[in-house]
């Protein structure tokens, strides 16, 4: 779905299960990923929009295309630079204490698994920054809203991990069997079927260039958000 667009850029809503994942092999290239993006997004293919940022295959939300190689440098600096500021929701598993706060671990690529990032202290580690703030407490999960300052890879999944609170539907993070130890059947049920990391990208603003383009929440997690017994 389209949310927004100027001469500068065109804002979609990304569904959960499409890659953004780039590399040299050409079915990865940027290009075909803008264009299994916008076929997603129920958009017409155009070949004129660069991909700016990324997010990860199971993340929903607010994605920036650039409209031209112009565009495309401008808003890069913005990202770069931290000129857009961007916020998060995440479904995780118990109740972080304290309900709002920072988690500032350092993270590097996992030596053991490539497809993992961890905590890092030390030479290795890059800088990261989330804030956090709890929304709602609900039954075994809360419901967050995150702020990253810094855009490391599976940065938000990581660092609510290493708190032990990772994100609902991240097997890859420690959140493959904790729904088994919910009582009430029917949120376990709900639970159990959750089949990606319940990370949503809610708004990306970009005060400089006067764009603030928000996202509503996909309905796996409005739904779970309604068995829990929260509000959407």
């Amino acid at each position: 779905m389209r949310l927004f667009e100027s001469g500068l850029l065109v804002a979609l809503d990304k569904p959960p299960g499409v890659s953004m994942a780039t590399s040299t092999r050409k079915e990865k290239s940027a290009a075909r990923v803008v264009e299994r993006l916008l076929a997603a997004c129920g958009e017409p293919h155009d070949e004129e929009l660069r991909l700016v940022h990324r997010l990860d295959v199971g993340t929903s939300g607010v994605v920036i295309l650039a409209r031209g190689d112009a565009a495309h440098r401008e808003l890069s600096r913005a990202f770069q630079s931290g000129g857009a500021r961007k916020s998060y929701r995440a479904l995780a598993w118990g109740h972080p204490t304290p309900a709002r706060g920072v988690c500032d671990e350092p993270l590097a690529r996992d030596p053991k698994d490539g497809r993992r990032m961890r905590v890092a202290r030390g030479e290795t580690g890059k800088r990261a920054i989330t804030r956090y703030e709890t929304l709602a407490r609900l039954p075994s999960v809360a419901d967050l809203r995150l702020h990253p300052e810094t855009g490391r890879t599976h940065q938000i999944r990581v660092h609510l991990s290493a708190r032990g609170h990772p994100i609902v539907g991240d097997d890859l993070y420690g959140a493959g069997t904790r729904w088994r130890g919910v009582r009430s059947s029917s949120r376990r049920r709900a639970l159990a079927a959750i089949s990606r990391p319940l990370l949503h990208a809610e708004r990306v603003a970009l005060p400089d260039l006067s764009v603030d383009v928000s996202a509503p929440l996909p309905s796996d997690y409005a739904s779970l958000l309604e068995v829990l017994g929260g509000d959407a």
